[in-house]
């Protein structure tokens, strides 16, 4: 019996080569940033996640359910995402200029991601100003649990938001890295 493998490099060359046929449902990849790894995944459409959690196992299947089953690793697909955050965590981006795809965000957690990404660089708001924003004044713990499953952390700045006395309260990436990205856009002091 024999056993064949591909080099690695003809497996690069095959997933860019994928990508650039517009024959993946989403390209993703494992990046390292300042803040540790980070996952990013994009479909034609637009970015659709950034994860603090490496692990691409555990995305595979939400991501083929809501988009499609041809996931590949394809560093292409998410190199402006890559940029950008790079950018952004060096102090030299205030804002992204990327396409979202939120197609398997439900209708409220889409209204309440398309306030929340007009939250400017270096303020914050609260959970009830953006219940408040959609029209919905009585929902800040729906909101906190959009905030709480927000697809595209740092893009759509889920940091930003405090509690109604200003404190910090959690975040996936934990409140540590949730200050030290205020601290980084001005918003602490």
């Amino acid at each position: 019996m024999t056993v064949s493998t591909v080099s690695p490099g003809l497996d690069a060359r095959f997933r860019e080569a994928a990508a650039a046929s517009g024959l993946l449902d989403v390209g993703y990849d494992v990046v390292e940033s300042t803040i540790g790894p980070l996952f990013l995944a994009a479909t034609d459409r637009g970015l659709c996640r950034v994860a603090f959690h490496s692990e691409p196992d555990e995305y595979f299947d939400l991501l083929a359910r809501t988009y499609g089953p041809r996931v590949l690793r394809s560093t292409s697909s998410v190199n402006d995402a890559r940029r950008q955050l790079d950018e952004y965590l060096a102090g030299g981006r205030e804002g992204f200029e990327l396409d979202i795809d939120l197609r398997g965000a439900p209708p409220f957690a889409q209204r309440v991601l398309g306030e929340l990404a007009r939250v400017p660089f270096g303020q914050t708001t609260t959970y009830g100003a953006l219940a408040q924003r959609v029209d919905a004044p009585r929902a800040a713990r729906a909101v906190g649990m959009v905030m709480n499953r927000n697809p595209i952390a740092i893009v759509l700045p889920c940091h930003r938001v405090v509690g109604a006395n200003g404190s910090l309260t959690g975040y996936a990436g934990g409140i540590d890295l949730k200050e030290r990205l205020l601290r980084l856009e001005g918003a602490l002091l």
